[in-house]
């Protein structure tokens, strides 16, 4: 698809005023709830800051030094052995389900846990978790069949990319 004069692309209509409105009206909230939440972590005190800056500090290196490579290297094996009808919605799994796993890991493994109090961590964590999991199986696999290509060979006019 090309780019019009005005760079919107040829045959789509322009934004209209309401989708401005509302992206200014968006991001004028998140900036009010940043600032309000810069404004509570200053108040917070030192021992908070430190907290938080080693945690965020903690967070950048654990995804640069752990996380994004093994996403690039398990890319690179599907690309070499799944095939490519498959490479999206598997791509598209390890997205969801690989941050999920890694949020999820404290409650799976009920750290924090204390018998003295017992309504710490007492849902049905791994029920929600497998839920979780099993939607977004069934999801890329409605997405695999749904691009599934078609048996005959493509016509004129046909789609190749379904």
């Amino acid at each position: 698809m090309t780019a019009g004069p005005d760079a919107t692309p040829v045959g789509a209509a322009p934004a209209g005023r309401g989708v401005l409105v509302t992206r200014v009206v968006l991001g004028a909230a998140g900036l009010l709830v940043l600032g309000y939440g810069l404004v509570l972590l200053l108040g917070s005190g030192t021992q908070q800051l430190l907290a938080v800056a080693t945690w965020l500090v903690g967070g950048v290196v654990l995804h640069d030094a752990v996380i994004a490579p093994v996403v690039v290297g398990l890319g690179v094996l599907a690309a070499a052995r799944v095939p490519d009808r498959l490479r999206t919605p598997l791509v598209g799994l390890l997205v969801v389900l690989g941050p999920l796993t890694l949020a999820a890991v404290p409650v799976l493994g009920r750290y924090g846990a204390r018998p003295d109090n017992p309504t710490l961590l007492d849902r049905p964590y791994w029920a929600g978790y497998l839920a979780i999991v099993v939607l977004a199986l069934l999801a890329v696999a409605a997405w695999t069949a749904r691009r599934r290509p078609s048996a005959g060979p493509a016509g004129p006019g046909d789609d190749a990319a379904r």
